[in-house]
């Protein structure tokens, strides 16, 4: 397809909105952290563990996430609404004061913000970006981990929704590296 039949703005976002996504908040540590809402994030590889997130390159993420070189992903939980919007919105207080009311904790790889109660999040060393067209492709290395058997948040066709059951309803954990939550995933070995 040549540029001059792309399709219109609004075509292409309805048509990727047909396509579901976790909702998650990218953050970066240091000094005056920051975080903002993503949904454009995928794993890349298993061996060795891989994620990438698209960052437009006008957002203020973008040249923290350069400048950091490591990063946190909170994968949000489906009661987690107000923290994808709050983590949106331009008008909200930057560096820590945008961490206020938000329940998180340092992680403990990277000294970025992680939410707590979310379905899942990942800490990640930066180890490749690249370019396409508006946004950034970063990549990052998977250096800590951790999931519950909460339900995520989902973003679809320009909303927000929730999914109808939990994993395992009534188990929690939030460990990172013990992923066994008693359910089908396999935790460590007894001690």
């Amino acid at each position: 397809m040549t540029a001059d039949l792309a399709p219109a703005d609004v075509d292409f976002r309805r048509t990727m909105g047909c396509f579901a996504t976790g909702v998650a908040v990218v953050t970066v540590g240091g000094p005056e952290p920051h975080g903002m809402t993503a949904n454009s994030i995928t794993s890349v590889s298993l061996h060795p563990p891989t994620i990438l997130v698209c960052v437009g390159r006008n957002a203020s993420m973008h040249a923290r996430l350069m400048t950091a070189g490591c990063f946190g992903v909170s994968v949000l939980a489906g009661d987690q609404e107000r923290y994808a919007r709050a983590f949106a919105d331009r008008s909200r207080p930057r560096g820590r004061a945008q961490f206020a009311g938000v329940p998180h904790r340092q992680g403990p790889r990277t000294g970025a913000p992680v939410l707590d109660g979310t379905a899942a999040w990942v800490e990640c060393q930066l180890i490749g970006t690249h370019a396409v067209g508006d946004h950034s492709i970063f990549i990052g290395s998977v250096l800590d981990l951790g999931f519950s058997r909460r339900p995520p948040l989902v973003f679809w066709s320009g909303g927000f929704v929730r999914l109808p059951v939990a994993m395992n309803a009534g188990e929690d954990t939030d460990a990172g590296g013990d992923t066994d939550a008693g359910g089908d995933t396999p935790g460590p070995p007894p001690a």
